[in-house]
């Protein structure tokens, strides 16, 4: 789903297990209105949301935000056309999740060895 021309603009996800809306924001390359407003329009992004209605994403949350802005603004896809296919592919959605994390864990622990070394 995320090519890998888009996965070099955007930064890694770093290994919390809950964002605030501003940290998904800059992790994703989409203002924070935006992102309210694909909650509505998109039933799988549910955020947990705690203490004065504040929300906090988890890693799920933000992939699933990369996926929603590839098809959006990189293939030109419609809000509709990007619901129909995010809907026709969670079967193919816990396989490409997968392989983004295990890419991204992988960077991560080579840029340690560096360092490292």
């Amino acid at each position: 789903m995320l090519e890998a021309s888009n996965n070099n603009e955007l930064p890694v996800i770093p290994g919390k297990r809950y964002f605030t809306i501003g940290e998904v924001s800059d992790l994703c390359g989409v203002k924070s209105h935006v992102l309210r407003y694909w909650e509505q329009e998109f039933s799988q992004l549910k955020p947990v949301k705690r203490r004065g209605n504040r929300r906090y994403y988890q890693r799920h949350d933000v992939i699933l935000i990369r996926q929603i802005r590839s098809l959006l603004y990189d293939q030109g896809y419609t809000i509709g056309g990007a619901r129909q296919k995010l809907t026709g592919e969670e079967v193919a959605d816990d396989s490409t999740q997968s392989q983004q994390i295990i890419r991204q864990m992988r960077d991560e622990l080579e840029g340690l060895l560096t360092i490292l070394k």
